[in-house]
């Protein structure tokens, strides 16, 4: 952590210092925007340090706004994070812990019997989207849902403009019209996915400028299947190295047409007028796949983060995170203060000016205060994810307090302990060597289990170790290096 936070601080202390605070801004209440990628890396960025991937316009936004170096995902998987973006809960009390389409047990063999999830947000808690419309905001879905089918779709929970938005966990193909299979959205022949939802966005943006509005994007993007622009992959292909853990063309042509996305939105809300008075969030659902599940390869190298996708290790949960909020953010500035997916709703809600007692329910924490520069209080964030997930991730649960995380296993019990300062790759287990923080941390992380009602595996009385292989390894496959 250390090396690549002073890598990072090497280029953005510079506007640190040249920076001036922007005057607050006044009278109408800011426009929110908020951009979520799927399945998007840690160190898929240039802003983090990635060599091969291209994302000028993202860099743009982190030098133009906030850095969160520690920004994390409510899940490593996507469904239950983006519950806990729409409503500021954790996926535990809402019982919604698998991606919809994976949740029953296809490891039935497994020591442990995962629990039964929800199969949709339910319509009785309160999104950020109906605490915005009821502030006058105009809310827009633009981009995959992944939280329920017809009667809980993203018009059932308070977004008044909706495209694309079904109960589709991924595209089948990136190009129309072929994914009219999955995803019901017209376009023009061989029109890129990402594009689409992109002009769609445009056009909210140009036609809501005189009124305050809240854009949710969440892509398809650039979950697979990996599939890029013709020429675009010939240009990643070419300048891939293969003893480099990023070098899938394909994949490389996909995070560059995501941040051309970016680059369109932020013009289209410097044409519409609003680019000052408008709170932009720019996040991904989980980490980057590092198993090997797209044609028998990783997608990404999420080093010096452990694993990826489907695990509680960093480089399952740890995501990028940008905001940026003109006379708020000091543009190049940079937080270490971890800050979970289930803190974008209350954040989001008091930023609109939403009355308190409509969001103090909610289980995330404002994270405006470090947006205006002012540390936060140390606080247990937590994990859970009880669930075998396709990517080799096993039961899990896990707390972070500082720098400390500890991770409990349901096949076991046992936990592991890491100091993510001296250690961000968790190579080193602390646990027994230290004993008592382990002890202390485990009770906590199990009390707020139990406070939560959070959902916990059960012995397999079925459990065939013939089959432990099928599996994987207890920590998942070895990323690429």
């Amino acid at each position: 952590m250390k090396m690549e936070r002073r890598a990072f601080l090497g280029w953005a202390g510079a506007g640190l210092r040249a920076a001036k605070a922007a005057a607050a801004p006044r009278g109408r209440r800011p426009n929110i925007v908020l951009i979520l990628i799927d399945d998007y890396g840690w160190r898929d960025t240039g802003y983090h340090g990635s060599k091969f991937y291209e994302t000028p316009n993202l860099d743009r936004l982190a030098r133009e706004g906030m850095v969160f170096t520690d920004g994390y995902s409510a899940s490593p998987v996507c469904s239950p994070t983006r519950s806990a973006i729409m409503t500021g809960k954790y996926p535990a009390r809402l019982h919604l812990t698998a991606h919809l389409q994976g949740a029953s047990n296809r490891y039935h063999f497994a020591k442990v019997v995962p629990p039964n999830t929800r199969l949709a947000l339910p319509l009785e808690e309160v999104t950020i989207a109906e605490l915005l419309r009821e502030q006058g905001y105009r809310t827009a879905c633009i981009g995959k849902w992944h939280l329920g089918t017809k009667g809980f779709l993203p018009g059932d929970q308070g977004f008044d403009v909706v495209h694309g938005g079904d109960e589709a966990g991924s595209t089948n193909n990136f190009f129309y019209p072929a994914w009219l299979k999955k995803v019901s959205l017209e376009g023009k022949p061989g029109e890129y996915l990402t594009d689409r939802l992109t002009t769609l966005a445009e056009e909210f943006i140009a036609s809501n400028k005189d009124r305050p509005f809240f854009l949710y994007l969440p892509h398809f993007a650039v979950h697979t299947p990996i599939e890029g622009k013709p020429e675009k992959v010939k240009k990643y292909d070419a300048k891939a190295r293969p003893e480099e853990g990023q070098n899938y063309g394909e994949y490389g042509a996909m995070v560059e047409s995501m941040d051309e996305s970016v680059g369109r939105v932020m013009e289209a809300l410097r044409a519409a007028g609003v680019a000052e008075n408008t709170l932009v969030v720019f996040s991904s659902d989980n980490g980057g796949v590092t198993s090997r599940e797209w044609k028998g390869r990783p997608v990404t190298s999420n080093l010096p983060l452990r694993v990826g996708k489907g695990h509680v290790y960093e480089g399952g949960i740890r995501v990028p995170l940008v905001v940026r909020w003109p006379g708020v953010t000091r543009a190049g500035s940079v937080s270490g203060e971890p800050v979970v997916s289930y803190d974008y709703a209350p954040t989001m809600a008091e930023a609109a000016g939403v009355p308190r007692e409509r969001w103090a329910g909610m289980d995330g924490r404002s994270f405006a205060g470090a947006l205006r520069g002012r540390a936060g209080k140390t606080r247990d964030v937590f994990w859970h994810y009880p669930h075998y997930s396709p990517q080799l991730g096993r039961p899990a649960a896990a707390i972070r307090n500082g720098a400390d995380k500890l991770i409990l296993f349901f096949e076991d019990s046992r936990v592991e302990l890491y100091n993510l300062r001296e250690d961000i790759g968790e190579k080193r287990d602390l646990a027994r060597e230290q004993p008592g923080k382990a002890a202390a941390m485990r009770k906590r992380l199990e009390a707020w289990l139990v406070a939560t009602g959070a959902q916990i595996p059960v012995k397999n009385a079925k459990y065939d170790a013939a089959r432990e292989w099928e599996l994987g390894a207890a920590t998942g496959p070895v990323t690429a290096k």
